[in-house]
């Protein structure tokens, strides 16, 4: 399990890392690489507790990638909380 999470955190770093060279804000990529390997749509304080950002961060870059249709807002019956996901490609 241990191996797992290392891996996660490695492509989470290694994203965001080919995010700056493609022009992309460190950590908008990081927080895309968080939510392609997260099976479960994740909350703002789970993305800041997850990656050690601020909320603002957090808000400004959920925004920026739902804007650029890679994440999408989900709710969950009967939480006030939004939850984000990436948007579903190729049917899967």
């Amino acid at each position: 399990m241990m191996e797992l999470a290392e891996a996660k955190q490695k492509f989470i770093d290694s994203w965001g890392t080919l995010g700056q060279e493609w022009g992309i804000n460190r950590t908008m990529a990081q927080v895309h690489a968080l939510l392609l390997v997260t099976p479960e749509a994740l909350s703002t304080e789970e993305v800041m507790e997850t990656l050690g950002i601020s909320r603002g961060n957090a808000n400004m870059t959920l925004r920026e990638l739902m804007g650029w249709g890679l994440v999408d807002k989900q709710l969950k019956k009967g939480e006030r909380r939004e939850y984000f996901g990436q948007i579903k490609m190729f049917g899967t």
